[in-house]
């Protein structure tokens, strides 16, 4: 792959409570935020986006960390400039006040400005709520915009916060305590689907943490657990992003099916469709 120079995605900005970030945009319909993993908004994470526009659905993705478009293939532009990239947007993360890494049973500050935008997305783009995908660092970040009941298609995509460095944090995720009970009683009455995705043998999202998201949240937590062996190849990475880097885009791949799932609960739960039967 190459940088993506963001043909077909419109750009603004969006402030909340004194911060103003940069978003892209693609599509009509109602919004999906997407938030992207570490280095930021690739162009695989584009692609994905481009998925979820091509659905019926707006996809909107706020600038968090890194550049937008820049690719991050080593096998592309070398192993080098992969890691200028990464270590540039870890950086941003770190030195801010707006991501917590570590702390278990807090939700990160920047989840407040988060559901803002989702609010406005619903009240610009209409439709029967707003959909939202967080990938490995920011893959807690939807459940904790649940709180909001404009969030009906919640997605959890590798989510790798807190870092599970100790056993009480491999089985908890970044959520206070009063936001997840808040979660858990839309899903008890409003039958809200929380949407879960992991490779099996991922160290940075063990099973413990989705062993402990069916406790709290019941049937409620639908989780997509995949082997190894359905990672793509092709990535240098060890298999951990889902809809991203080790996507086989071809039907009948496990990854392909874990895609057309998180489609299909947007077209649903967004659009208001029948759910599609497995072919």
């Amino acid at each position: 792959m190459a940088d993506h120079d963001l043909t077909g995605f419109t750009r603004s900005t969006f402030t909340h409570d004194g911060a103003t970030r940069r978003l892209l945009r693609r599509g009509t319909g109602p919004a999906v935020i997407i938030m992207a993993e570490i280095p930021g908004i690739t162009p695989k994470v584009l692609g994905f986006a481009e998925r979820v526009a091509a659905s019926g659905c707006t996809a909107v993705l706020p600038v968090l960390f890194g550049e937008p478009g820049r690719d991050t293939d080593a096998a592309a532009v070398g192993w080098p400039s992969v890691g200028r990239s990464l270590a540039s947007s870890l950086w941003q993360v770190c030195v801010s006040r707006e991501f917590t890494l570590l702390a278990t049973g807090r939700s990160s500050r920047v989840v407040r400005w988060l559901r803002a935008l989702a609010a406005a997305e619903h009240e610009r783009c209409g439709g029967l709520g707003v959909g939202a995908v967080g990938m490995c660092l920011t893959g807690g970040f939807a459940l904790a915009m649940a709180t909001d009941e404009r969030l009906v298609a919640p997605v959890l995509s590798q989510p790798s916060l807190p870092l599970a460095c100790t056993r009480s944090r491999a089985g908890a995720i970044d959520i206070s305590p009063g936001e997840l009970a808040v979660v858990r009683r839309r899903c008890e009455r409003d039958g809200l689907q929380v949407l879960g995705l992991r490779f099996r043998g991922d160290r940075l999202v063990p099973g413990d943490r989705f062993a402990y998201l069916r406790r709290e949240l019941g049937d409620a937590f639908v989780a997509v657990e995949l082997d190894a062996e359905a990672a793509n190849p092709a990535s240098a990475l060890a298999p951990h992003s889902v809809l991203t880097e080790h996507l086989i885009d071809e039907p009948g791949q496990p990854t392909r099916q874990a895609l057309d799932t998180v489609l299909d609960l947007f077209r649903t739960r967004l659009l208001g469709e029948q759910p599609s039967r497995p072919a």
